[in-house]
């Protein structure tokens, strides 16, 4: 481990120049490019990191990333073909519009969360029993906890004869797309409009979003610009406020959406995904896990999260708002949970010194990706652009070795964790890295 000039505790007391909020500005609320900026410099974020976060984006096939910082741009790239005025799909990453605009129609007081879903689509909504179904409110479609089976072939299915009973409405958690789907038809029995007009209405036109709901099969997918996607996040960052414009005024509701809905999935709102809670759960299995979703990621990060890594990022605390289009990283996660992580180990080694100080605290220098795949990029000293390099397994036996390098290519190592000596002159650091 190297021997650190710094004194005990300094770098506990650097914070990144982004980490607090600060009052956030809002882009006129039309269409159009004019938006305000903030140079990366001024937040004291090397230009070199960020040209490694942009090549690691483009080669996990990013079309569109944004970074908003107290609602100014401070990085914004396009990918191949891609451009500002391009329309991608947000998939599951949309699940907030709804879930902000059953609020809003709460509000007006069109429906309340807490009534059986049976009052606004009628009884026989489902195929299970009366008294099953009269179970199932639609603050159980919000939080995931119908009780409709997940197993069925057809996830998207909404018909009757797909809504099967699997367990009594709140006693079970699971990413379930139709109960889901069928919110939108909620909205338009108790509002008695189509969704897309009231939609529209309350939530896009006010905060100059562009996009549409578009058909496919039993659901409707929102597209949009890359720019509409981080409007909405900037409007949820900001409480549903935006400018002077109180989107939604319930804040209780907004409380209880960017919060554990239930103990079930402590990592699961009103079809939010929540940061920094003790455990959570993913799509398609049962499992509990240990720790926050993403450990890389705020604690206080709220995020939809979408299919082929479609991703939308609030940091309250951080006035952050990071957003992603494209298609899949190849995770082959129904949500971008490894992706995102990974993400966030590049953002947060982009303060030039902040990350320097934190990493030669420990006597180690930061490995990004890490896990990795193929290649991890060593992050050096300022003024330092290569370094000698050894790898060693669990055993201490030496599997790689390479000189004047600042990354390094593990395709050729058998998946596990391995320990990386960095050699910088007469400095040696020991970091560990993981090859999944």
């Amino acid at each position: 481990m190297r021997a650190t000039t710094l004194l005990p505790g300094l770098a506990l007391l650097v914070l990144p120049t982004f980490s607090i909020a600060q009052t956030p500005y809002f882009p006129a609320p039309v269409a159009g490019s004019t938006w305000e900026t903030i140079d990366p410099a001024t937040l004291g974020w090397c230009p070199d990191r960020i040209d490694s976060l942009y090549a690691y984006l483009d080669a996990n096939n990013t079309k569109g990333f944004m970074v908003l910082k107290d609602g100014r741009i401070v990085l914004e790239r396009y990918f191949g073909t891609f451009v500002q005025d391009s329309i991608w799909y947000r998939a599951s990453a949309g699940k907030t519009l709804t879930s902000t605009v059953v609020g809003i129609a709460q509000e007006e007081g069109y429906l309340d969360i807490n009534a059986p879903t049976d009052t606004y689509l009628g009884p026989g909504w489902t195929s299970e029993t009366p008294a099953q179904e009269a179970l199932i409110t639609v603050r159980h479609q919000l939080t995931m906890t119908s009780g409709l089976d997940d197993g069925v072939t057809d996830v998207d299915c909404t018909a009757p004869t797909c809504l099967t009973y699997i367990a009594d409405a709140g006693d079970r958690w699971a990413y379930h797309n139709a109960p889901y789907t069928l919110l939108q038809e909620v909205v338009e029995h108790a509002t008695g409009q189509n969704f897309t007009p009231y939609f529209n209405a309350r939530l896009r036109n006010p905060i100059g979003m562009d996009g549409i709901w578009v058909p496919v099969g039993d659901k409707s997918v929102y597209f949009s610009t890359l720019r509409s996607m981080a409007r909405f996040g900037l409007l949820a960052s900001n409480r549903m406020v935006w400018d002077a414009d109180t989107i939604l005024h319930d804040t209780a509701y907004f409380d209880a959406a960017t919060t554990p809905s239930q103990s079930l999935n402590p990592g699961y709102g009103y079809l939010w995904w929540l940061n920094g809670q003790s455990s959570y759960m993913l799509p398609t299995t049962q499992i509990v896990f240990p720790g926050p979703l993403m450990p890389e990621a705020p604690a206080d990060m709220y995020s939809g999260l979408g299919k082929n890594d479609q991703l939308l990022n609030v940091v309250p605390s951080r006035g952050l708002v990071l957003v992603r289009m494209g298609d899949s990283a190849g995770t082959s996660l129904p949500v971008a949970t490894v992706f995102n992580n990974v993400i966030w180990q590049y953002m947060d080694a982009l303060d030039c010194n902040t990350a320097i100080a934190e990493d030669r605290r420990g006597g180690e220098l930061r490995l990004v990706p890490n896990p990795c795949t193929d290649k991890t990029r060593i992050l050096l000293p300022p003024g330092v652009h290569s370094a000698d390099v050894e790898l060693y397994d669990v055993g201490g036996r030496q599997v790689h070795s390479a000189r004047n390098v600042n990354e390094v290519d593990v395709r050729k190592l058998a998946s596990g964790v391995y320990s990386m000596k960095v050699t910088i002159g007469t400095d040696q650091y020991v970091s560990r890295l993981v090859k999944e």
